[in-house]
């Protein structure tokens, strides 16, 4: 990954950002327990219950081993680490804030020691987002099930977002690509600190050229509003 990751910046040098990226310590463990995605995670759930702190050093592995992935990652020209808790969505906040939140926290305070700004990002996650903010991540990215400014809110309106189209989306006319784009451009409302993306990982059947209809979107609309603050 580092020497990929190597090859991109070189390749980009300063003209684009890259973008490392990592699993959070319990979508990881949950791979490892289910042996894939679930429905319930019933597994990786009766662990954390019945054996709570083999629970627990299983994630503090999964921190090390993932923090020293990262590192790897900035050192050979990331720009910024993503953290993804793809499966997190499943846990209430309770259990969340017991189980997870303390090594998620710790792996976040790893990453940030590199001088990459950190993302956090989860799925399904509307309930556990100011718990999240917790994390000290610099970036909580947002997915499509909850409006932009809503979750903003819940994590205090405070530091950044990332979000938050619907990957499905894309496989809409431009007019309806366009719409969507903008009403979540709208609820950002300009201020410093949003990121404008999916609300998460693009599906390998996007039309790209939707893609780039999008991209070219944003950045008028962008370009548009701020010539407006200006004048």
């Amino acid at each position: 990954m580092a020497e990929a990751v190597r090859l991109v910046a070189a390749h980009f040098g300063a003209r684009l950002p890259v973008i490392g990226f990592c699993g959070a310590p319990f979508t990881l463990a949950s791979y490892m327990i289910e042996g894939g995605a679930s429905r319930y995670y019933v597994n990786t759930k009766k662990l954390m219950y019945s054996q709570p702190k083999a629970f627990d050093e299983l994630l503090h592995k999964l921190v090390c081993v993932t923090a020293q992935y990262a590192e790897e990652q900035v050192r050979a020209g990331a720009d910024v680490i993503q953290v993804f808790d793809s499966w997190v969505g499943c846990l209430s906040v309770g259990d969340y804030r017991e189980y997870v939140l303390p090594r998620t926290a710790e792996l976040v305070a790893r990453l940030k020691r590199t001088g990459a700004p950190v993302i956090y990002f989860g799925t399904d996650t509307a309930t556990l987002l100011p718990s999240m903010k917790e994390t000290t991540a610099d970036v909580i990215g947002l997915d499509w099930r909850i409006p932009l400014d809503e979750g903003w809110s819940l994590v205090g309106n405070r530091g950044a977002v990332q979000g938050n189209l619907d990957p499905v989306a894309l496989f809409a006319d431009r007019a309806q690509i366009e719409a969507r784009a903008r009403e979540i451009l709208q609820r950002a409302d300009s201020r410093p600190g949003h990121i404008f993306n999916l609300g998460h990982g693009i599906l390998p059947e996007t039309p790209v050229e939707n893609v780039k209809a999008l991209v070219r979107y944003v950045q008028e609309y962008s370009q548009k509003t701020t010539a407006k603050r200006q004048a």
